[in-house]
């Protein structure tokens, strides 16, 4: 039977084969198929012919590739000067991005830094073959060292900043003044030190300027005062000059866009790990992440300036605040042309944010064709399978940028950015700090973990560098009305949007956009009487058998005090049921347990009670008591839970009228 020449075989180049143990370290192993032309052996003799097509096929060749899936921290290190590059040539560049996640720098250099030789003169009688093969393992290994540093500070610089003496980049200097003096790693050692100097001297102006960046500080006020001002008309910003929106769409987009840059090409994408982020609350943390810091201030910055633009002067007409509203849009679609994702993104939020959304005479008064780009840009930051919409639109503007440039281009020759919005980058390392853990049997390290932490780290590294090709100028005037911009809190805005449009009807004018779910979810466990039910109940009825769980703020909140719409069956007369914050360390058990005790239920019950998820079309998702709701349940749905007695419990659950 003749076979086709060339026909290559569909099979995975590369299979996983299993884990190998080796002097206490796991390696993953796996098995790598290459191929390789090869002919049928030529004719002896000067006249060759050449060799048909048919007689040529195709050879794979199989080889066993490993890499270090756990170890000590010793071996790591150790990995890190012998390991084989073209094995494994993921693993330095994700140990030095990662390993601030569980060794300090100092250490791992304590174990990487070899101590000076000196080497003395052989002794009389030693073999000198021995020596010279000594000589030459200690030379390779001086050499492997050098390397790892010279990566380490072209693409970390930041590890060695320990202000005032910078000791750990010190102790580098000493080491390659002996071992490569001269060479490229001790010139980068010396300028990466000037350059700590020199922002040591200028600390205090580069502290007014993000100072100047994040805008003037809000001082207390009385509450006297307070809602005063959130009343104040026609008095706009308290600085004499234009307003934010005073200028074109295309200025204010480039500025907003320029500041995202700056402050996105000095993220340290070691702070973004979600060992490090989620740590940002915790008290004496202030210090902790401040490059991240910054672009989340920068972000709350761009949306309050869209609250504090579009709700003030409460006096405007509907038609007046319409036109702010369509200014925005058209800012928000002027950042997606620019490729910036992250005030884009912020632009959205603001907009959607209850005090702007909830304005119907506004929205009615909105052109259709800016109601239009609307939706269609809100659809980019859609929540359902976990943001896939703004993963796929960023990746593809990832791709569309290598695909533009032709064959032979220069690099300048690519269109700049995109500019991600961090944020989502930020909930995948948290997700994935929550879910792998830090080591593994034996006090191992799970580097497997690490592994994929940089996959994260690499692709933002990768969006720094295409963000170097913007080419922006600032605008003085703009940025300093951006600075000027009134900005409102939560409560100050709500309290502002009420004034403009009294409580009412929901709004039937206002686009409908599917509100995003929250990292930090809030689960209001609502019991009812079971005595006396009625065996076709709803689940929020209160003769219904079924205890609810919903999400909702806390009683205080100012958006659940608004009416009924007309025609909507009467509230429960009490207070609002209480709430339960949800964390992603949540499962199911202690869930329903911290529900059920806030309506005094007994402990010993939790366990007769299930949790579902509410989905769209009168389906239901049941959270497994062994799983984590936080991950478990479908962020595509609104949010809403029931608590479910399980089949064969015979106990009565009656709750307190109130």
């Amino acid at each position: 039977m003749e076979r086709t020449a060339g026909k290559e075989l569909a099979l995975a180049p590369l299979q996983d084969w299993g884990e190998e143990t080796e002097d206490g370290a796991v390696y993953s192993v796996s098995l790598r198929r290459q191929r390789s032309q090869r002919s049928t052996p030529e004719r002896p003799g000067e006249g060759q012919t050449p060799i048909p097509a048919t007689d040529t096929f195709l050879h794979y060749r199989t080889s066993k590739v490993r890499a270090l899936r756990a170890a000590r921290l010793e071996r790591l290190v150790h990995e890190l000067v012998s390991g084989d590059r073209e094995q494994d040539p993921g693993f330095v560049p994700a140990f030095l991005a990662t390993h601030r996640a569980f060794v300090p720098t100092a250490r791992v250099l304590g174990f990487l830094l070899p101590p000076p030789p000196p080497p003395p003169p052989p002794p009389a009688g030693v073999d000198s073959k021995r020596t010279e093969g000594q000589d030459l393992n200690f030379s390779k290994n001086l050499r492997a060292v050098v390397s790892v540093l010279g990566s380490w500070l072209r693409n970390h610089p930041q590890d060695f900043r320990d202000p005032p003496d910078h000791q750990n980049l010190g102790n580098v200097r000493i080491f390659l003044g002996w071992a490569a003096p001269g060479g490229a790693e001790a010139r980068e050692a010396e300028k990466l030190l000037e350059d700590f100097l020199k922002e040591a001297k200028g600390e205090q102006t580069e502290e007014e300027k993000r100072l100047a960046w994040s805008g003037p500080p809000r001082t207390a006020q009385t509450p006297g005062s307070e809602f005063a001002e959130d009343c104040v008309e026609e008095e706009g910003p308290s600085s004499e000059g234009p307003e934010l929106l005073d200028f074109s769409v295309d200025d204010v987009a480039e500025q907003l866009t320029l500041m995202d840059v700056e402050l996105f090409l000095r993220v340290r994408s070691c702070e973004c790990l979600g060992s490090m982020w989620s740590q940002r609350d915790r008290p004496g943390a202030a210090g902790i992440s401040p490059t991240v810091r910054a672009t989340v201030a920068q972000f709350n910055t761009v949306t309050g300036c869209v609250l504090g633009s579009v709700l003030a002067a409460p006096g405007l007409a509907a038609s007046q605040r319409a036109q702010r509203i369509e200014k925005w849009i058209r800012i928000a679609q002027r950042c997606r042309e620019l490729r910036n994702f992250s005030s884009l993104r912020a632009i959205l939020s603001a907009l959607q944010s209850n005090p702007i959304y909830r304005l119907k005479r506004s929205w009615g008064a909105v052109s259709r064709e800016p109601l239009s780009v609307f939706r269609k840009l809100s659809q980019i930051f859609s929540d359902e399978d976990n943001h896939l919409s703004s993963r796929a639109i960023l990746s593809q503007e990832e791709t569309t940028e290598e695909d533009d440039c032709p064959s032979g281009s220069l690099p300048s020759k690519l269109p700049p950015g995109p500019v991600p919005y961090l944020g989502t980058f930020l909930t995948d390392l948290v997700m994935l700090d929550t879910a792998l853990p830090d080591t593994l049997k034996g006090n191992l390290i799970n580097f497997e973990k690490r592994r994929k932490e940089w996959e994260i780290l690499a692709r933002i590294q990768q969006l720094q560098q295409r963000c170097q090709r913007y080419s922006l100028s600032p605008r003085p005037p703009i940025l300093a009305a951006l600075r000027a911009q009134r900005q409102l809190s939560e409560e100050q805005s709500y309290r502002v949007s009420r004034v403009i449009e009294p409580p009412a009807a929901s709004c039937p004018s206002s686009p409908r956009i599917r509100r995003r779910i929250s990292l930090t979810k809030r689960l209001s466990a609502k019991l009812s009487r079971e005595k006396n039910s009625s065996p076709g109940g709803s689940p929020g009825d209160p003769s219904s058998p079924t205890s609810s769980v919903s999400p909702g703020s806390p009683p205080s909140s100012p958006r659940n005090r608004e009416p009924p719409p007309p025609g909507s069956p009467p509230a429960s007369p009490g207070p609002q049921s209480p709430s339960t914050k949800l964390t992603c360390q949540d499962k199911a058990p202690s869930v329903v347990q911290r529900a059920l005790e806030k309506h005094n239920v007994p402990q010993p019950w939790a366990r007769d009670y299930q949790l579902f998820q509410v989905l769209p079309g009168d389906r239901e998702l049941l959270i497994p008591d062994s799983a984590n709701v936080f991950y478990a349940m479908s962020p595509a749905a609104p949010g809403d839970f029931l608590l479910r007695r399980k089949e064969g419990t015979g106990h009565t659950l009656s709750a307190s009228p109130t």
